[in-house]
Order: structure tokens, then C-alpha cells, then sequence
């Protein structure tokens, strides 16, 4: 307690995790006589009341030093750091996917013990936790108080270690029990099962669900101190909105319970990152429900970022050897029947405009166009391999219930690209492709990726020579980044197999973001051909490649892991003058032109409010550089810079400071000058807590 505790005062981080080593010591002390009053005195120590201990209770030493065969750590981390880096469990952890599908039917079964009128619907397990649809005849809705209630039933069923036992029966025998407890869902479920050895999962002798697992071996299994249930939302019965409103309960469940705690920290965290929520706060973009739903209005700070993304984008690919194009935003229909879009794709498409007599479709994707600007002249083994990419406003229907801020609209910007090559040539075309998505995503702080390699499904087209090459080029070019991979087996699109690439944010969270994607079905649809060195015409083989996926997309990926507060190089505003007087405002217009010009982006604050508020909002604007601009400033010609948690950087000469922000990355980059900005004007307390500066 001493080693954390200096001068009165409290360090916050080593305080947080004694009380998770603390709630650890009294699994121990469980064990022994004398429990309470020893709990009582230790708690007492860190200024908490015994009872607290049950509910920041986290592991037990027991566990300490264990991991799981995943390699994920099980044991219960030593500071507040190796909290907030340990890597949690996914579900590719058996035991943990046993766990969660478990929990969901524990919750199934102790919502039907409180709530007669309610039926089970499905119930699987997801990414972080698992969910259960229920239907309620009566038409109530689940409250908050209802999710601790259930989760108290939940604790008990846990508690009486009820054996969970599978059963297989018959069709008919399984129609006869749904139809006994009279249940319509489960008969839909039942017909749905192609089957006819039907798999049934009871927890004791009281309650039982149709599922094919798998589960834990008893309630007592679970760990109660490691489950939660989360909130309550609204769904519909096989996602049909003309069918019957159900009442999905999501929740969490884990194996240890400092894994719950770091979870719900980490979802807190995320909560405060919400790209929608800080997009409206940093006026960076808005969803104008006037114009419709999943329609994004890029605002001008929000459109000044993406303008540094896109530069960033093109000179990249033009040192890439790619070239630009640019394409329509619709054609006419009969380009979606030769691409195939129209068989494969329609439930994703708008409906389709009459022109002329001729129908037009809004385009779902860009790669058509590509393939008929290939196809506009005869192209030789000479020409190829051709990479061309574009940044292409794409439209796809969305339900209006799906959509998610940026994350999930209807009208997005994809950083296409299409390479044409030869079969020689592919394996070193993905292996570029691999190198400049590296060179992108870490540009902007990504460089830990999970790769997937997707490999040839069922049904496909093209031969099996051709699938093996393409496969093995895919293999190769990992090989030779020296990037770890799993594989999807069968995982592929029908037309080629693929790697996908997923970035890791600042909470640990997995995007999908890039896609490299082998494809022979559109050469062959558009006869695309070029004259081989034999004068012969074979087909190129055709590479899909996006690295961001969509701009909107990624931006609400970089906007939750910055917390919004982007680098330099980054910030929709890099720098603010603040002129104190109305006579320093000349000087301030001068010195925003000069910026502008030397290609700073910078602005003038109108100058409304007193400088502490200037100073204030700035701050809460993520405003890196803030330069106070009063007689001082005007009679030397200099200003007077303070960096965004960094403090004053003193007094610095116009042209060399823009230059010094056009070569950094970010505000630590940049050269301080020894004496202080202005002591006597800015004071460090008018910020807000959210913005703490040195």
C-alpha cells in the first residue's frame, strides 16, 4: 500500500491493480479461519468496505503462471499495463466456445424459469460473448432490472452444477416434445435441420433446447464471476421484418473473471471512442436523415483528414506503379448480366432507373469498369502486369437496422485496384500488393495484422490447375514477407482464393480492412485476352486489391483508436492562432496566409471568447499547435506556440515552424524553443480533464 501511495497522494494505476491483487488474496482467504476478520483489515486498508471485494474478484493464484494452449495469458496480469496489453481469448479457444454457447443456455433456461410467457428462439455464440432471441407473447419488454434478475437465476443454476447432457432423437420424437411445450419457433428450427438424427442439449432434467453444441460438462463449469449479460435490443424472427418481434439479450462470458473486468474496461473505453459520437463532437461528419439512412456528409474538418488520407493514397500507389482511373457511378444493366453481378449480387443492389428506354443501375462495385477499360484495346505480354486503382464511390442496399455510422452505409469510397497479369507473374504482383499495404497502414500506426488465407470452396470456376497456381502464389508471397497466416479451408470465393488482413486498434480490437483477391471469373466473362510472346491469346489472371476497404470505414477505425485525437500529420486543423488583442488580428491574417501558402492547414479563431476559452476549445477540438498571437508577437514577427499535452514550445520563426510541420508526424517532432510562450497569458488549468497538457 506504501509503494503506491506518495505524499497523500494516490497513483491511480498502481492502485487499481492492487485491489485486483487483493481480490486474488481472498480466494485464499476463503480457505482459511479467520476469513473476515483478515479481509476486513486488508480492505480496510485501500479505503474499501469488505462487501466490494465480491465484485472486483478477478482470478485465483491458482491460475497464476497458466496459459492456455492458444498461448493467450490465463494468469492474472501484474500491472496496470499487462491489463490493458493482454491479449483475451478469442473463440478459436474450444474451451471458451464451449463456455459462451453454455452460458447462452443457461440464460435461456432462467429466463423461461422467470418469465412464463417467454420462448427461446436462437441462441449462438458471437464474437465477444453470445446472445438469445426471445419471443414474449404478452409483448413486455426485458428492463434492466429484468437482466440482474436473470443474471441472479443464471448465478444459481451455475451454482447446482446441473450435468449438461446431449441427446439424440428422431424428427418425429423431436416434433412431438416442441409440440408438447408448444413452442412454434423450435418447429421452424426442427424443419430447418436438414438431418434426420436431431440433436437435443438438457441442463439437469428441467429444461432443453434443439442445438448440435458444443458445451461444458455441467453448469458448474462456468465460472459465475465471469459472466454478465449486457443489454437488450430488438430483432426479428429470420431477420424478416413482416415476421414476429423478438427480444435479443446479449452477453459476455469468460473463463476468468479479470478477463470480464479487462472485457467491460475495454468496452467502456470503446463506448468513450465511438466514432459517431466523436464525430458529431469534432464536427468531423454527420448522417443526414433528410437525405436518407447510411448516406455520410463529410464535414469540411472531417473532409480536410480524408483529403491527407487520399494524398497519402495516390502518391503511394504512384510510387507503386499503379496509374488512376476513374469510372461512372452507373451503367446500364446489361454490364451487371455480363459480370454477373445481377445473378450473385442483386439483394445487395439498388433497384434499377429507366433512361431512355434502357435500365441503369447505381454501381455495388467498380471492377466492371475496370474490366471493360482493359478490354478497350488489345493489350500484348508487354503491357502487362497493368495496376490500376481508384477511388471509387460505390452504393449498396443496406437495411436501415444494420446500419452504423461509417462502419456501415450505403454510399462509401473503396480504394480499388485491379492487377492484370500473367501466371508468371502473379506470385510477385501479391507480394507488391503485400509490401504497399504494409507501407499504407503503417503510415497511420497499424502494423500488428491477423492474415487469413482463403482457400478454393465447393463450388467454383476455373480449372484445378489454375486454382492451385493462384493458391500457391498467395502461399509464396506470404512466405516471402515472412508474415504468419491461417488458413479457411474451402473459405474462398467461387471465383479465386484470397488473403484477407485484419488490423489491431489501440484496444486490441480486429478490422477487417485488406483484401488481396485472385479472380478468373470476370476475364473469362469479358473475354479479356492479351497476345502472349507466341501470339497466342490467353487470358490474365486478374487481381482484386484494396487496402483501407472503404475511406469511410477505416477513418471510423483511425477516429476510435485515436480517440480522435490524430497526429499532426493528420489533424483536420494543424495549427490555431489566437490573437489576444483586435490589433494583433492583422498580424494573425498574415501569418494564416503564410501558412496556408507554405501548405500548413491552419486557421484564425474569430476571436469571440476570452483566451482562456480559445485555448479551452481547441483543446477540445484536438487542436494540436495553438499559437497566442498578442503586441508581443507582432512587434517580433514570431509567435508564441503551445503543443496539444505538450506545453509551450516558445517563441519560433514563421518559415522554419511551417516547415518543421510539413516533416513531422506528430507534435514530439517538432523543435522546442528554450524560453517559455507566454507564462503570463496561458495557464495549463483552463483545459478540460480530457486533455491534460505538461
Amino acid at each position: 500500500l506504501g509503494g503506491v501511495r506518495k505524499e497523500g497522494a494516490v497513483n491511480v494505476s498502481g492502485m487499481k491493480v492492487l485491489e485486483m491483487r487483493v481480490a486474488t488474496l481472498f480466494g485464499l482467504l476463503r480457505a482459511t479461519r479467520g476469513f473476515h476478520q483478515q479481509a476486513s483489515a486488508v480492505w480496510t486498508g485501500l479505503g474499501r468496505s469488505p462487501r466490494h471485494a465480491a465484485h472486483v474478484a478477478l482470478a485465483t493464484v491458482a491460475q497464476e503462471g497458466r496459459s492456455s494452449e492458444s498461448g493467450v495469458r490465463t494468469s492474472l496480469p501484474s500491472d496496470a499495463s499487462e491489463y490493458a496489453d493482454a491479449e483475451l481469448p478469442t473463440n478459436d479457444d474450444e474451451e471458451l466456445l464451449r463456455i459462451r454457447h453454455s452460458a447462452a443456455h443457461v440464460m435461456g433456461m432462467a429466463v423461461q424459469r422467470l418469465f412464463e410467457d417467454a420462448q427461446v428462439t436462437v441462441g449462438p455464440w458471437i464474437e465477444s460473448g453470445f446472445y438469445y432471441d426471445f419471443y414474449r407473447a404478452s409483448g413486455e419488454q426485458f428492463s434492466s432490472g429484468d437482466l440482474k434478475a436473470i443474471k441472479k437465476e443464471m448465478d444459481k443454476i451455475i451454482k447446482k452444477d446441473l450435468a449438461i447432457r446431449e441427446e439424440v432423437v428422431s424428427r418425429e420424437e423431436a416434433a412431438r416434445r416442441i409440440e408438447a411445450i408448444g413452442e412454434k419457433f423450435k418447429l421452424e428450427i426442427l424443419d430447418s435441420i436438414e438431418d434426420e438424427r436431431i440433436s437435443i442439449f438438457h441442463i439437469g432434467d428441467e429444461w432443453w433446447d434443439l442445438c448440435a453444441g458444443p458445451h461444458v460438462a455441467s453448469t458448474g463449469a462456468l465460472n459465475a464471476k465471469a459472466v454478465a449479460l449486457e443489454s437488450v435490443a430488438g430483432a426479428y424472427w429470420r431477420g424478416d421484418e413482416t415476421r414476429e418481434s423478438l427480444q435479443r439479450i446479449y452477453g459476455t462470458a469468460w473463463k476468468e473473471a479479470w478477463q470480464l473486468a479487462e472485457h467491460k474496461r475495454r468496452v467502456e473505453e470503446a463506448r468513450k471512442r465511438d466514432h459517431r459520437v466523436l464525430g458529431q463532437k469534432l464536427d468531423l461528419f454527420s448522417i443526414q436523415e433528410d437525405a436518407g439512412g447510411g448516406l455520410v456528409f463529410w464535414h469540411p474538418r472531417g473532409a480536410a483528414t480524408r483529403a491527407v488520407i487520399e494524398e497519402l493514397w495516390r502518391r503511394e500507389h504512384a510510387l507503386a506503379g499503379y496509374e488512376l482511373l476513374y469510372t461512372p457511378h452507373v451503367a446500364n444493366i446489361g454490364l451487371w448480366k455480363t459480370s454477373g453481378h445481377l445473378d450473385f449480387y442483386a439483394d445487395s443492389m439498388f433497384d434499377g432507373m429507366d433512361v431512355e428506354d434502357e435500365r441503369y443501375q447505381l454501381k455495388p462495385m467498380n471492377c466492371p469498369f475496370h474490366c471493360l477499360v482493359y478490354k478497350d484495346s488489345l493489350k500484348s505480354y508487354r503491357d502487362l502486369p497493368i495496376r490500376w486503382a481508384e477511388l471509387g464511390t460505390v452504393y449498396r442496399y443496406e437495411r436501415s437496422g444494420t446500419l452504423h455510422g461509417l462502419m456501415r452505409v450505403r454510399g462509401f469510397t473503396q480504394d480499388d485496384a485491379h492487377v492484370f497479369c500473367t501466371e508468371e507473374q502473379l506470385e510477385d504482383e501479391i507480394l507488391r500488393v503485400l509490401d504497399l499495404t504494409e507501407t499504407i497502414l503503417s503510415k497511420f500506426g497499424f502494423t500488428t495484422y491477423d492474415v487469413m488465407l482463403s482457400t478454393r470452396p465447393d463450388k467454383s470456376v476455373g480449372s484445378d490447375e489454375i486454382w492451385d497456381k493462384a493458391t500457391a502464389a498467395l502461399v509464396g508471397a506470404l512466405d516471402r514477407k515472412r508474415w504468419s497466416f491461417e488458413v479457411d479451408q474451402g473459405g474462398g470465393a467461387f471465383y479465386g482464393p484470397k488473403i484477407d488482413i485484419k488490423i489491431r486498434d489501440a484496444l486490441g480490437r480486429k478490422w477487417q480492412c485488406s483484401t488481396v483477391q485472385c479472380d478468373f471469373n470476370l476475364p473469362e466473362r469479358f473475354d479479356l485476352r492479351y497476345v502472349a510472346s507466341d501470339s497466342s491469346r490467353p487470358r490474365p489472371i486478374m487481381l482484386h486489391r484494396a487496402i483501407f476497404g472503404s475511406v469511410e470505414r477505416f477513418f471510423a477505425v483511425l477516429i476510435e483508436s485515436t480517440a480522435g485525437d490524430l497526429p499532426l500529420w493528420l489533424a483536420p486543423t494543424q495549427l490555431r492562432l489566437l490573437p489576444v488583442t483586435d490589433a494583433a488580428r492583422d498580424f494573425a491574417n498574415e501569418v494564416l496566409r503564410k501558412a496556408v501558402v507554405a501548405g500548413v492547414r491552419c486557421e484564425l479563431d474569430p476571436g469571440k471568447d476570452r483566451l482562456n476559452k480559445q485555448i479551452r476549445n481547441a483543446e477540445t477540438q484536438r487542436v494540436p499547435l495553438m499559437a497566442v498571437i498578442g503586441e508581443k508577437e507582432v512587434a517580433s514577427g514570431q509567435i508564441s506556440v503551445r503543443a496539444r499535452g505538450r506545453g509551450d514550445l516558445g517563441q519560433v520563426d514563421l518559415d522554419a515552424f511551417f516547415d518543421a510541420i510539413k516533416r513531422a508526424d506528430t507534435i514530439d517532432d517538432l523543435p522546442v524553443v528554450q524560453a517559455a510562450a507566454r507564462p503570463d497569458i496561458i495557464d495549463a488549468d483552463v483545459v478540460d480533464n480530457e486533455a491534460p497538457v505538461a
